[in-house]
């Protein structure tokens, strides 16, 4: 979808999703609690600062996944959690009401 973020093959695209969950699950929370001023400040934009620089952190040592600079991994982050969106709304059912 983004021109700036290239996977290198499918494999190399499940071991990123891969990593990408991990550092999401362990490194997320704690940039957001150490950033909450700032996050608070901004009304929670700043979390898409953090979404970015960690999908650029994971292009950093996942060989065959690339992502060109910052602004690149910014949209790849946004891009990447709408489709995660969509895929979670889609797929995990909900319970009924009434």
């Amino acid at each position: 979808m983004l021109p700036s973020v290239s996977v290198g093959s499918f494999y190399i695209a499940l071991v990123t999703a891969l990593v990408l969950g991990l550092v999401n699950t362990l490194i997320r929370p704690l940039l957001v609690l150490i950033t909450l001023p700032i996050t608070i400040l901004t009304l929670g934009l700043f979390t898409l600062v953090i979404n970015g620089f960690l999908f650029w952190f994971v292009a950093s040592f996942v060989e065959g996944f690339r992502v060109a600079g910052f602004w690149s991994a910014f949209w790849g982050a946004i891009v990447y959690s709408l489709i995660s969106s969509v895929a979670s709304w889609l797929l995990v059912p909900r319970p009924r009401k009434g």
